[in-house]
């Protein structure tokens, strides 16, 4: 799993005030907890940049004055109008403990039905799946080499040793449609269906 570090510096003060103040100072408010008393703490708004817009970033070595932990970002609050960084809660994470977090799903290959021309809709570029930290890879690989037009693959395709994941399982991943849209798409599934059934009612009469 990627790793980053990052220097924090504690809070004197906790409170709006003292917000606003440190982030007339180029500073961003920042709180750990997980591990017992939470900590308050700022970072450099440079550093929160990085954090919040460079994907595929999970387990931050942090050092809050000399204290080193090992977390996660939990939550980014941004500015309602400049969508500047203004809060970011941490939450710590241990060697020997499960974390959930979310995992980029990053596609590999080149699809058949893509290539018969047929479009690749991704609906989850990110999955949610919980291991210890070892385990959890820095993504999650899909081959789409297979996929034909109308084939997709779902959660319960993904599979990486000692993660779960927690989406629905028959939630789509990735699916190649036909080139004019999701209608068409819907109704060869319904013919395929109505073609099964045709072919379980001949057996039946066999």
């Amino acid at each position: 799993m990627k790793q980053v570090s990052l220097s924090g510096s504690p809070r004197e003060n906790v409170g709006k005030k003292d917000a606003a103040k440190l982030r007339k100072e180029g500073r961003v408010p920042a709180v750990l907890y997980g591990g017992g008393d939470q900590t308050h703490f700022h970072i450099s708004e440079i550093d929160a940049k990085k954090l919040y817009y460079t994907p595929n970033v999970y387990v931050i070595d942090l050092d809050i004055d000399g204290k080193a932990t090992k977390a996660i970002i939990q939550e980014v609050q941004l500015h309602p109008v400049t969508d500047a960084v203004v809060h970011i809660d941490f939450l710590e994470v241990f060697e020997d403990k499960p974390v959930k977090v979310k995992l980029p799903v990053k596609l590999t290959g080149f699809s058949i039905g893509v290539r018969n021309g047929g479009k690749l809709r991704q609906h989850f570029r990110r999955v949610t799946a919980v291991g210890l930290l070892k385990d959890l890879p820095e993504e999650v690989e899909l081959d789409i080499s297979p996929l034909k037009i109308g084939h997709k693959r779902r959660i319960s395709d993904l599979s990486v040793d000692g993660v779960q994941f927690v989406d629905a399982a028959s939630a789509v991943v990735v699916a190649v449609q036909m080139a004019r849209g999701a209608v068409e798409e819907e109704e060869e599934e319904g013919e395929e269906g109505a073609a099964e059934g045709e072919e379980g009612a001949a057996e039946a009469t066999e």
